[in-house]
């Protein structure tokens, strides 16, 4: 089974901004990159039985409409990392003595109010675990969701210690292409 993790394209919200879990409004460039995606999937789309489903947050929920516009399911399991008080804030106005423990074990020290990294693997690949098992050996999965999920499936999916999710780089707008075959998982590419 092919599994396609894409990210979301580009959102309006400032450069340095914690936004996480906040349901910030897509670019003005949305258009755009909502095109060059699908000019990128649509080989994917056309090939066979998809399996879609995406982060109800807009900037994701948005885009998957536009990749498969029926038969799409939201998950919340697929939502980005939840940045709790630090959400909107930015990332240089927040106390030292809350942002340095973080920085120091960000999988298992979460932001206050929010979730750890690994609280987030964790929904995470019980959602691909129970995706996985649900689709049709035959189905394309197509994930329309953030980078810290991406980032902790690509660890999982590695065996990569989630202390190194952040060492990963996932564009916005970006394709990951992971094989599931015999109970393994193979990562063709990231960011096409």
């Amino acid at each position: 089974m092919d599994i396609y993790l894409i990210r979301h394209t580009k959102v309006a919200t400032a450069a340095g901004i914690c936004y996480g879990r906040s349901d910030v409004e897509v670019a003005t460039t949305y258009a755009e990159d909502e095109a060059a995606v699908r000019a990128r999937l649509a080989p994917v789309l056309a090939a066979g039985p998809v399996v879609a489903y995406a982060s109800p947050l807009n900037r994701c929920r948005q885009l998957a409409e536009a990749l498969v516009p029926k038969g799409l399911t939201l998950d919340d399991r697929l939502m980005e990392y939840d940045f709790g008080q630090w959400e909107l804030q930015p990332w240089d106005a927040l106390p030292a003595t809350e942002l340095d423990p973080w920085m120091a074990d960000f999988v298992e020290v979460p932001a206050p109010g929010g979730e750890t990294f690994q609280a987030l693997q964790d929904r995470a690949t019980e959602f691909l675990t129970e995706a996985l098992a649900s689709a049709e050996p035959e189905a394309t999965l197509v994930i329309v969701s953030h980078s810290a999920v991406i980032r902790s499936l690509l660890c999982h999916c590695l065996g990569l210690p989630l202390s190194n999710a952040f060492r990963l780089d996932i564009d916005y707008g970006s394709i990951t292409k992971v094989r599931y075959r015999h109970g393994q998982f193979n990562v063709a590419y990231t960011n096409a």
